[in-house]
């Protein structure tokens, strides 16, 4: 049989477009309930520099917002009534996103607190606010016992100090470096443990919110104290005294 030449077919292209190699983000939606995103019967209002306005609609609160160009933004929506405050909320974003933007750029440094053998509980708990904060900011953390004269004879006691200063700054600080000698300095260095240092910074958050609630309620509060009753007082009952001796 002789060989016979199939028309060749051009191949279909796929209908199947190219994947992307760059990945598409959805942005991220603000949840903050802003001027009539507002939907409740009864708002409590804080102005803008920090006064009780009391409770009122949203509708008027926004109307006193917009007075001063400014918006109504809810900030405690679990309060009963919930809390608002007045506020100017696109340059409140905006110091939000920058303050955000120089965490994320912010390098870790290496900082140093310095402690003697004898350090007392005041003081230590005074290096010890330092060293919580610089490890809260991401930076790295230097713990120096410096040693003078005959306390080199008890270094010991530098250890203990160091140890003491691990033990009481809790889950947020980790071990880089172990306790070494350095000619008269006995040091160590810490770094943060990241996920103990964001639930510390939510749980600072939370607490925020509930001072706001707090200072709501104290508001609350102060509205619903009963006057005192200047009424006319009931004359007594006549029937309830004892008889008269007659004469």
């Amino acid at each position: 049989m002789p060989n016979v030449a199939w028309p060749h077919w051009p191949e279909e292209e796929s209908q199947i477009p190219a994947r992307s190699k760059f990945r598409i983000v959805a942005p991220e939606r603000d949840a903050t309930r802003v001027n009539e995103r507002i939907r409740v019967r009864e708002v409590r209002v804080i102005g803008a520099d920090g006064e009780q306005l009391g409770v009122m609609t949203p509708e008027d609160a926004i109307v006193i917002a917009r007075e001063d160009g400014l918006d109504l933004v809810e900030v405690a929506a679990n309060s009963r009534p919930p809390v608002c405050r007045i506020m100017d909320y696109g340059k409140f974003k905006y110091e939000q996103k920058k303050k955000n933007a120089s965490k994320k750029s912010h390098s870790a440094t290496l900082k140093e607190v310095k402690l003697r053998p004898g350090t007392d509980q005041h003081d230590l708990n005074f290096k010890l606010n330092n060293a919580r904060k610089f490890l809260m900011e991401g930076d790295k953390v230097k713990v120096t016992v410096m040693f003078r004269g005959r306390e080199m004879v008890h270094t010991y006691r530098g250890r203990e100090q160091l140890n003491a200063v691990l033990e009481q700054l809790g889950p947020i600080a980790k071990l880089e470096s172990s306790p070494r000698m350095e000619g008269r300095f006995m040091s160590m260095i810490l770094v943060a443990d990241r996920e103990a240092v964001a639930e510390a910074k939510r749980a600072a958050e939370e607490a925020a919110g509930e001072a706001e609630e707090a200072k709501a309620a104290e508001a609350v509060e102060e509205e619903n104290v009963d006057t005192p009753d200047l009424g006319v007082a009931e004359a007594p009952d006549e029937s309830s005294d004892e008889a008269l001796p007659t004469t």
